[in-house]
């Protein structure tokens, strides 16, 4: 538990006291935003501030990972010592941030709101994608539990759902098509949810805070000790809650400087680096399927943006919302920025309670199905 505080307390402190500076050196080497022609108009002023904010908080998950394990270390703790899932969390996120530094710097570089191309983006993160998917099926434990299986989850694997049925070779490139997929969801929810001061950053900690908990519970009811029925068979779950200590306290410090007015933008580098840390902990952490729910904001997010583009094409050029994603239409309609952003983020907290009262319910239920069948 120690190590959850120190690292949530790391993370908030270099970044509250990180940001400021990296503003001040893309002020000097006059790195902006450039905003969408096409956006809503109160947009345009934003033209020109600082982006590409996500290098802080993603730098700072990998310094605050570390110096924890290091502070553990030196206090003797047992559970000294990065993971297998750690590292490979860590090489998901910082994998993605890295194709949306590389996507933020041809805008800023080139004076437009069009970075890399669509396919250059995909080739990117499907490699990185693909590199995790592979690595996560491997690093087994003493008990022969790897970082992530090929069993769809959403709580926890579930059996019939084992991608292995179409034989061993197949079925790991079942699961890495699989992982892949739910990467690029995440990437691409964070990314669009990223329109308004602090809506995605806001959000995502709400998400990543839940994980802390999820995650700590697992660890409390892991299968590698005495094994009772109900027991989560994660590889490393308290690694996996400290690293979303970290994130979420580095997202709160970061959230200073990014709500409304924005001193500071996370840019692509933030959003595809945390879309990467979503899906590295629903993978890693056996919540597949529960992070739907869990993210419930950024996918109806998500959904606005695909119904908006089939209805137009199927319609000829009629239009759903005012414009799309979802937060553009509110503020269409009049809504104010803040406004907008605090209604959405209660949203997601009601979707992350919800998503936290089936995890917890899932094992009470299994706690009292078999606790009477013993009766």
């Amino acid at each position: 538990m120690i190590g959850l505080l120190v690292g949530g307390v790391v993370g908030l402190v270099l970044t509250l006291f990180g940001t400021p500076l990296f503003i001040r050196f893309l002020v000097w080497r006059g790195y902006g935003q450039m905003v969408r022609d096409d956006g809503p108009t109160t947009h345009k002023t934003k033209r020109g501030t600082p982006t590409m904010g996500g290098f802080v908080f993603i730098t700072v998950l990998v310094l605050g990972y570390l110096i924890t394990h290091g502070v553990l270390t030196l206090l003797g703790s047992p559970l000294a010592g990065p993971t297998a899932s750690g590292w490979l969390l860590l090489l998901l996120t910082v994998g993605m941030a890295f194709v949306g530094f590389v996507d933020d710097f041809t805008k800023i570089t080139k004076q437009q709101s069009l970075g890399l191309t669509p396919r250059g983006k995909i080739i990117l993160q499907t490699l990185i994608g693909t590199a995790f998917a592979v690595l996560a099926l491997n690093f087994p434990d003493g008990r022969g539990r790897t970082p992530a299986s090929t069993a769809i989850s959403w709580v926890r694997d579930i059996p019939w759902l084992d991608l292995a049925f179409a034989g061993p070779v197949l079925g790991v490139v079942l699961f890495v098509v699989w992982s892949n997929l739910i990467t690029t969801a995440t990437t691409n929810a964070v990314n669009l949810t990223d329109g308004l001061d602090g809506l995605a950053t806001g959000a995502t900690a709400m998400v990543t805070g839940a994980y802390v908990l999820m995650s700590l519970f697992q660890a409390n009811q892991d299968c590698a000790g005495p094994a009772v029925e109900g027991c989560y068979e994660v590889r490393d779950p308290m690694d996996l809650a400290l690293l979303a200590s970290v994130l979420t306290g580095a997202l709160l410090g970061f959230l200073w400087w990014n709500t409304s007015p924005a001193k500071i933008f996370m840019g692509d580098t933030g959003s595809l680096g945390l879309g990467g840390a979503l899906a590295g902990f629903a993978i890693l952490g056996r919540t597949e399927l529960l992070v739907v729910l869990l993210a419930g904001l950024m996918v109806a997010i998500t959904a606005s943006v695909i119904i908006q583009v089939g209805y137009f094409k199927l319609s000829g050029g009629r239009r759903v919302f005012l414009m799309a994603p979802l937060q553009h239409h509110f503020e269409l309609k009049g809504w104010a920025e803040v406004t907008v952003v605090v209604r959405f983020w209660l949203i997601a907290l009601m979707c992350v309670m919800a998503a936290l009262a089936l995890f917890y319910g899932e094992w009470l239920l299994q706690h009292d199905v078999f606790e009477g069948a013993g009766a």
